[in-house]
């Protein structure tokens, strides 16, 4: 049996490589930058309100199929987040950062509490985006509270 704080150190881990296969390339943008790193994991953090629907932890959040895509095993992303480390490139490191602080409530939360978001490069409009009204739009991601 894990450890609290054991938990908290994974739950941190896999906050940390959602941001960066969901985000790492939103950093050197200028209509991105930290504030999209951080809006990805204020989507994580308002999904641990409604535990019943996404999972009762951070990492059970993320790696719920079909959620986030990065942790999909056939997406492009899955080998990369699974396997970088800290210190091995500066995004990663940063994400991490901003997982510790988004996940200790240090840093405010850009969404407006949105739980859902979307890449606004994608071909296609989600169909659960429908009559909802964006809460914001943060370098390449639009950002939607489904559940109050």
């Amino acid at each position: 049996m894990l450890s609290e704080e054991d938990k908290r150190l994974y739950d941190l881990d896999v906050l940390a490589r959602t941001i960066y296969g969901e985000a790492r390339g939103e950093f050197n943008r200028t209509d991105g930058g930290l504030g999209a790193l951080m809006a990805i994991a204020n989507v994580i953090v308002n999904r641990t309100k409604f535990p019943q629907r996404f999972g009762k932890s951070i990492s059970e959040i993320c790696l719920k199929p079909h959620q986030f895509s990065c942790w999909n095993a056939n997406d492009a992303n899955y080998q990369m987040i699974t396997s970088v480390q800290l210190g091995d490139n500066h995004i990663f490191d940063l994400c991490w950062n901003v997982a510790e602080n988004i996940y200790q409530g240090k840093w405010p939360d850009l969404t407006h509490g949105s739980d859902h978001y979307y890449a606004s490069w994608l071909s296609y409009t989600p169909a659960w985006v429908k009559g909802v009204k964006p809460q914001a739009c943060i370098g390449q991601h639009i950002f939607f509270k489904l559940h109050a």
